[in-house]
């Protein structure tokens, strides 16, 4: 399988999604290493699954501000890449020779911050991945600051993104790629994909 586009799958907390993915042809899986999150996966469950994947870049996830906790994460998890939420983390963990994502909240950023980012030469992360908390209209002056970023850095976006929009997005903006959000199991090995498989179907190259 191919698709047309990078595509990271983020919160993977289950085989199902992970094999499936996979499968078709998405380029990263993220994994949450931390313990408070509702998505988090032990190290023990992170390894079954990892277990039965071959052709993906594996993403440990941290919101961890501590560089030698986030270090233990590494040691522990072994991630081909890092995905981490402070920029101030990056010049020091650009050292460790994992790839980084910089995963943004545009909910929690005024304009004058993502211009501030945008202007900043360079960012020492692979990727920069938007995403949002909370429902984000894609205004105007969000849709220009997407854009400038695209052209500045490698962004994955993870806004806005349906089988409906998804060509649409990829057309506007110079962006790398997008990202989806895994799911809770229905049971142990059953999984309805809804949402997540229309929109890998409609970015499928035959």
């Amino acid at each position: 399988m191919a698709l047309q586009t990078t595509v990271k799958i983020s919160n993977v907390t289950n085989l199902s999604d992970a094999r499936y993915c996979a499968g078709m042809g998405v380029d990263m899986l993220g994994f949450s290493m931390d313990e408070s999150s509702p998505d988090y996966v032990d190290p023990a469950r992170f390894n079954e699954i990892r277990g039965w994947l071959a052709g993906v870049q594996i993403v440990g996830e941290t919101a961890e501000i501590d560089q030698e906790r986030i270090r233990e994460h590494l040691e522990t998890y072994g991630p081909d890449m890092l995905q981490v939420d402070e920029p101030a983390l990056l010049p020091a963990l650009s050292l460790l020779g994992k790839p980084l994502i910089l995963r943004l909240n545009l909910v929690d950023l005024t304009l004058d911050q993502l211009d501030a980012l945008i202007d900043s030469n360079p960012v020492d992360a692979d990727y920069i991945l938007l995403e949002s908390g909370a429902p984000l209209h894609l205004d105007d002056d969000i849709s220009l600051a997407i854009g400038r970023l695209a052209s500045r850095h490698a962004v994955l976006l993870g806004v806005g993104i349906t089988a409906e929009t998804v060509h649409n997005r990829l057309a506007q903006w110079p962006i790398k790629g997008i990202a989806l959000t895994g799911g809770p199991e229905d049971r142990p090995g059953s999984r309805e994909f809804g949402e997540l498989m229309d929109i890998l179907e409609s970015i499928e190259i035959d």
